[in-house]
């Protein structure tokens, strides 16, 4: 291992390059004044990779970039991607509002790659607060073994969430069973030896459950009897489309999670857990896509081998054979039964993760009685007050943020919040109001104001 002398200062240093932080490292170029240095351990930014389907599209519209919904003139838009590519008259006759998803991996990997403040091959080891420096401490090494030190500021955790399996899954993350049981984050790279399986069941009723199931059905050949048997489980009562009308998109605003992080904790947590819906549906357009190839299969007499379950859980799993065996849960008919499989691909779901390098913080975080952070209304982490720097937070807030948090579409308003927070200044002015629903109780005393008739008649009182 070779230690570096490297002790270099900044203002703000992310640990970890996802599109929420990449988020907030190309808003950054617009404050030069803010030293800013963003690492991550891997060799290159990579977004999903095992999920890039061809053929799979945002759930969200092109406009919730990196950029453009906190400063639509940033260098850094998804425009001028397309217009540094040559692609903006294709682009534009093609007539996409959601991109395909491939292509936002490529335009994210395009930033990366170009803004000096990100560096990849630099795992952050030690996050430590020195109060000799007045300053987090942060040791990052290479894969070769070298490390460096340097001090900063302010530090903005964008590490992402990790995959969740199952409980009675857990016990095959093996390497035997490699390939066999897998999350469906990991689906591409097991793609081919999954499509000659004789009968593969995915678990989740989520947008990467519907896109695996779509894929594997799509590699059953036309005669009914190549590809495997596709059998999907859900615990959820119904394959049901995610919320996409207009107003109820308006969750994803400013407004409501003002709204959301007013309310008891409880009430917090009711809420999170019913609207399923709006975070964990599956475009209507996947669920379309899934109807029509199974009326495909059904044209000259034919039955489609497929078997769609929702309202089930699994309960256990065991191995039996060069295969497994679940045993499962009929919610509503509270009656149990099992089925055998050759593989499990589980599409179910992230969930925030503590890092190993927060240990140097010791007992200076304020966690929560549940062990999560408390963020405040700028996603900075309460922290004891013998620590004069702030430590940030990227979707790992939706107990206090509500089912915003890991959704893209807020993703540039969010990193410019923090970003004016850190350099204490309005980098990005950044809208409080944005929705036209009033999400709460009215205030009787004042006169609604319309989002879209915000400025001048607000500020002086006209008549609209």
């Amino acid at each position: 291992m070779t230690a570096s002398t490297d002790h270099s200062r900044y203002d703000l240093v992310g640990v970890g390059i996802g599109p929420f932080n990449l988020s907030l490292a190309a808003l950054a170029d617009g404050a030069p004044e803010l030293s800013t240095l963003f690492l991550d351990g891997r060799p290159a930014f990579s977004w999903h990779p095992g999920l890039l389907l061809e053929g799979t599209v945002l759930q969200v519209p092109f406009l919730a970039d990196l950029v453009t919904m906190a400063d639509p003139t940033s260098r850094w838009s998804y425009l001028n991607y397309l217009r540094a590519h040559d692609r903006m008259f294709p682009f534009f006759f093609s007539e996409r509002f959601h991109i395909p998803r491939r292509e936002y991996d490529h335009y994210c990997r395009w930033v990366a790659q170009s803004l000096p403040s990100c560096r990849f091959d630099a795992r952050v080891t030690e996050l430590r607060w020195e109060e000799s420096e007045q300053a987090f401490a942060l040791v990052h090494r290479s894969a070769e073994g070298t490390e460096q030190l340097v001090y900063a500021r302010q530090v903005v955790l964008g590490v992402g969430t990790a995959p969740q399996l199952p409980a009675p899954l857990r016990q095959f993350l093996t390497e035997e069973h490699r390939g066999r049981i897998l999350h469906s984050a990991d689906y591409g790279h097991h793609r081919a030896a999954l499509a000659e399986a004789a009968d593969v069941t995915v678990i989740g009723a989520g947008q990467s459950g519907a896109e695996v199931v779509l894929d594997l059905v799509r590699q059953q050949d036309g005669e009914g009897s190549g590809g495997p048997y596709v059998r999907w489980l859900a615990r959820t009562e119904a394959f049901a489309p995610m919320e996409y009308s207009k107003l109820g998109l308006e969750h994803f605003t400013p407004d409501y999670i003002h709204y959301f992080r007013a309310l008891p904790e409880e009430r917090r947590e009711e809420l999170v857990a019913r609207q399923w819906q709006l975070y964990k549906g599956v475009s209507a357009e996947t669920l379309a896509d899934i109807h029509d190839e199974l009326y495909e299969r059904t044209i000259g007499g034919g039955a489609p081998r497929v078997g769609l379950h929702p309202g089930v859980e699994l309960l256990a799993a065991e191995q039996e054979g060069p295969g497994y065996l679940l045993t499962c849960r009929h919610r509503q008919q509270d009656s149990e039964f099992t089925v055998r499989t050759d593989a499990v691909v589980s599409a179910s779901g992230y969930a925030a993760r503590r890092p190993d390098f927060l240990d140097g913080l010791g007992d200076l975080i304020d966690w929560d009685e549940r062990g999560r952070y408390r963020v405040d209304g700028e996603y900075r982490v309460a922290l004891d007050a013998r620590v004069a720097g702030s430590l940030y937070v990227q979707n790992a807030e939706m107990h206090t943020h509500g089912v915003g948090a890991p959704d893209l579409t807020l993703g540039a308003w969010r990193a410019a919040t923090i970003l004016n927070s850190a350099a204490d200044r309005v980098v990005h002015p950044v809208p409080e109001r944005a929705a036209w629903t009033t999400f709460g109780a009215p205030d009787p005393g004042v006169r609604a104001v319309p989002a879209a008739r915000h400025g001048a008649d607000e500020q002086t009182g006209s008549r609209p």
